[in-house]
């Protein structure tokens, strides 16, 4: 309302049923249901990282390389459905029933010195592509006992899937044979590390698992696909000169002599290929050129009396529409193209994989969580 006092103008502004300013805001809803979603992904800087991520992504970074393509991270955004907008993590806040299948506020623990960090994140997997251009530092990572007693979650269990290779591409998994820890500690401080590391040949399609207390380098000359417990927990050992932390005390804790790491020789089925089966993550590969449905996706699980729980498709090989099965619940189709990720919530309605060409995709599935989250209270 405009009115005037003496020759100034005022503004006078009515307000009806003015709120309280010290009432709090409405909290959503939680989703009782959710139907599968895209991902957007996150480009994340490293120093080893790539100036061009192209064909992968239309993504050029000169200024600053980009080394790590989140997938699945806590600040991933969802880009399709009703959740669209959210954060990963919020969504994982809000819908934890509805998104992992049980509620993580009560069978996960929290690391209260730092509650924005990802080890402190409640979703299980973060799933990430890796672009060297320069060789990653030398690393392990702690075993779930060593990261709870230390007040985090979750330790670091993962593997890499070979998205792409050079004929002379490498990784390294593990130490040579007889290797001490005082010869670790040593060989760490003057620089000649890396001539205890077991190096293996890679190839696309292979899978190699990297459990909890392997050390282990990324090199040059390829594009991982890595599946990982949700943790942020890493303990660099040797980093050849470049100005960044070590730890070589925590390292030399966490690390173990032998490990079950190494190439997973795949086993292929009449549908699918299994790739590799944890008690941290299961991984599929399917090559169809047919609809497929969710029925029959579940009828494959591991375990047929597991309770459901959360899944993603990777689409390695062409593209796809997601869409509705025919009178089943109604949701927005989701398109989706080479290298794009879908989440499929625990409580997702029934749904159609449509191959718009041939299409290969990994199926990544989380854990129960019976069998990975511990009470606070035991």
């Amino acid at each position: 309302m405009l009115f005037i006092k003496g020759n100034l103008p005022v503004i006078l502004v009515i307000q009806s049923n003015p709120k309280p300013v010290d009432e709090p805001m409405a909290v959503p809803a939680p989703f009782t249901t959710l139907p599968p979603f895209r991902i957007e992904p996150t480009f994340v800087p490293r120093i080893w990282g790539s100036e061009t991520l192209r064909p992968w992504y239309p993504v050029d970074a000169s200024d600053n390389p980009i080394g790590e393509v989140w997938l699945t991270g806590d600040d991933c955004v969802v880009a399709t459905g009703p959740a669209t907008g959210q954060t990963l993590a919020a969504l994982v806040d809000l819908s934890p029933c509805a998104l992992l299948g049980y509620d993580h506020k009560i069978t996960c623990i929290r690391n209260t010195e730092s509650p924005n960090s990802a080890a402190n994140s409640n979703s299980p997997l973060l799933i990430k592509l890796l672009f060297a251009q320069q060789k990653l530092s030398v690393q392990v990572h702690p075993d779930d006992a060593l990261a709870q007693s230390q007040g985090y979650p979750r330790g670091k269990t993962e593997c890499w899937y070979v998205l792409d290779a050079k004929p002379d591409a490498q990784v390294a998994v593990g130490l040579k044979p007889n290797i001490t820890r005082d010869e670790i500690r040593r060989r760490a401080i003057d620089g000649t590390l890396e001539s205890c590391l077991n190096y293996i040949s890679i190839a696309p399609g292979e899978v190699i698992l990297v459990d909890a207390g392997t050390v282990h380098a990324v090199l040059p000359g390829s594009v991982l696909l890595e599946v990982q417990e949700n943790s942020d927990i890493t303990y660099r050992l040797f980093d050849y000169g470049r100005p960044r932390s070590l730890h070589l005390e925590k390292s030399l804790e966490a690390l173990k002599p032998t490990t079950n790491a190494g190439i997973i020789p795949p086993q292929k089925l009449a549908d699918r290929t299994l790739l590799l089966s944890s008690e941290f993550f299961s991984i599929e590969s399917f090559n169809i050129s047919a609809p497929l449905s969710s029925q029959h996706l579940n009828s494959l699980n591991i375990s047929a009396s597991s309770p459901p729980t959360l899944s993603y498709l990777f689409l390695t090989r062409g593209s796809a529409r997601i869409t509705q099965v025919p009178n089943g619940s109604q949701f927005t189709p989701v398109d989706l193209s080479e290298h794009a990720i879908l989440a499929i919530p625990a409580s997702a309605p029934g749904f159609l994989i449509q191959p718009q060409t041939d299409l290969e995709f990994l199926r990544i599935i989380a854990p129960v969580h019976s069998r990975r989250t511990k009470n606070t209270n035991d």
